[in-house]
């Protein structure tokens, strides 16, 4: 789309160029603000996604280890055994909107606990690494979320940042230059009237009286 599109010529023209022109600005200056708020959180986000990674990392090997002495001590038929009857974790997530970006706020899991009918562990290990997998899904489910969210906001920021850049570099360049092409055209058109005026009246006056 150009400005000059359907501007019509005159000072109805001009008009509607300045107040295209004053909406881009205003624009422009309400996208910057909002841009500076999104990289301020996406930086936020980016450090909350970092230590959840952390987090889950440190938990799965504290998990991890328990299962591998588990298993040397009483085997996968133990393992079986002791997971037999388990109920799935259940993850449930609350939504919240940013800025015009709906992310993660906040993520609740619920870990079944072992029902009575279900055979204990055979032994110390696989009861620790039972415990300690249930922290890691939580540690899990906290970093899905928290990923999750520093991307949803993270493709806004891009997302504005373009608009920002298409206004001040493309859209706003151009239409000062249609308006002060407008003004020009506008000055000449003024010029040549008052040039005709004063060439109308003078050959008036010029003309013999009856």
């Amino acid at each position: 789309m150009t400005p000059a599109r359907r501007t019509p010529p005159g000072r109805a023209g001009r008009l509607r160029l300045r107040h295209s022109l004053d909406v881009a600005e205003r624009g422009a200056d309400l996208l910057e603000r909002k841009l500076r708020i999104l990289r301020a959180e996406h930086e936020r986000l980016l450090r909350a996604e970092a230590a959840a990674g952390r987090t889950w990392r440190e938990l799965l090997s504290e998990a991890e280890t328990w299962l591998l002495r588990g298993l040397l001590l009483g085997g996968e038929q133990a393992l079986g055994s002791a997971a037999a009857g388990i109920a799935p974790a259940e993850v449930s997530v609350r939504w919240s909107v940013f800025k015009g970006v709906r992310r993660p706020a906040s993520v609740s899991v619920s870990v079944p606990p072992r029902p009575a009918t279900a055979a204990a562990p055979s032994n110390t290990a696989l009861a620790h690494a039972e415990a300690s997998y249930a922290d890691a899904v939580r540690a899990a489910a906290e970093y899905a979320a928290a990923h999750a969210a520093a991307e949803s906001v993270g493709a806004e920021v891009a997302g504005t940042r373009h608009r920002v850049r298409a206004l001040r570099r493309h859209w706003i360049p151009r239409l000062r230059e249609e308006l002060h092409r407008a003004g020009l055209a506008l000055e000449q058109s003024e010029h040549e009237d008052g040039v005709r005026r004063r060439w109308a009246s003078g050959a008036a006056d010029r003309r013999p009286s009856a």
